[in-house]
């Protein structure tokens, strides 16, 4: 598998393309649960189809690349991105997962989603683990599953390459104190060193259909809870740090105006930025950005900050 910083491209595969559509590459038909059942007694589907159903289950979206990534994080015995291809394709036929593409006027996408389907459910249930799927959650539009899957590949960048690394949630519920409303960032992982430790809050913000307008209604959430943060609030010890994911540098830009266009900036409280291919990286602690206003000009400019934390 080719490592993450040699890469070469300058587009993220989780940004927006216009006029994208997710088309259907699963399995039509019909599979009985006998015959899922008798290719486990055959030994046909393994642990290590269990483990891979385990992570969609927890992820909801998945590329197979993020699969193998976290499978061989997890010291688990897959041998090469074609063999666990090769369990995907079992899993897809078998009704067990299902994927889809994403569709443009540039062409076909370069990468498979994985999904739970139904028989999926009903072989974690047998196995008394929680899975909260419904059909619908497959219907879910292209910005949503890239949201989703952004935010998974942060997970899996701490996860793989900061040695600090103490834990994630894949959709961490946070509530807005004055509003009341509960949302869902789009991940959270905790850097611990030395007996401290930090929540880092994920928001995946993609160029969508009027996006600004709906990053501007979540920045109003968070701007509440942040705000008026106390000690265990939604959960949190102390305050934790939110990140903005944002397509590359330039909608990095765009979305720091919108935050100063709409008076959204945090009292006192900093946020930082990010972009997808900056967690190709080998170090993740030369990744995140922040916007310094010069006094004398009142002009901001980006700035890179360097987290030794996340080294």
């Amino acid at each position: 598998m080719v490592e993450d910083q040699e890469i070469k491209t300058t587009v993220s595969p989780f940004a927006i393309r216009e006029g994208e559509i997710k088309t259907f590459d699963g399995k039509d038909g019909y599979v009985s649960i006998n015959q899922i059942i008798h290719k486990i007694n055959l030994g046909h589907i393994s642990d290590v189809h269990f483990k891979i159903l385990d992570l969609v289950n927890e992820f909801e979206f998945l590329t197979s690349r993020q699969i193998y990534q976290m499978l061989k994080h997890k010291g688990d015995e897959i041998k090469s991105q074609d063999k666990l291809n090769t369990k995907l394709d079992q899993l897809v036929k078998t009704k067990i997962l299902t994927r889809y593409y994403f569709t443009s006027e540039e062409g076909k996408g370069i990468y498979r989603v994985y999904c739970m389907e139904k028989m999926g459910k009903y072989l974690l249930n047998s196995k008394e683990v929680e899975c909260k799927w419904q059909p619908t959650d497959n219907t879910k539009p292209v910005a949503l599953m890239k949201k989703r899957l952004a935010g998974n590949q942060i997970i899996v960048a701490y996860m793989r390459k900061s040695k600090n690394f103490d834990g994630f949630k894949v959709k961490p519920a946070i509530t807005a104190k004055m509003n009341g409303k509960t949302f869902k960032a789009h991940g959270e992982v905790r850097i611990a060193k030395a007996g401290k430790s930090l929540c880092l809050l994920f928001e995946a913000v993609r160029r969508e259909d009027d996006w600004e307008a709906k990053f501007v209604d979540r920045m109003r959430l968070y701007k509440d809870f942040l705000e008026n943060f106390v000690p265990f609030d939604s959960g949190y010890e102390a305050r934790p740090q939110l990140i903005l994911v944002c397509e590359d540098d330039k909608h990095m830009v765009e979305t720091f105006k919108e935050i100063v266009k709409n008076n959204l900036e945090l009292n006192g409280i900093k946020v930082y930025y990010t972009t997808d291919l900056k967690q190709n990286s080998e170090s993740l602690e030369k990744s995140l950005t922040e916007f310094v206003k010069n006094e004398e000009t009142g002009k901001f400019s980006a700035k890179n900050v360097e987290f030794k934390i996340l080294e």
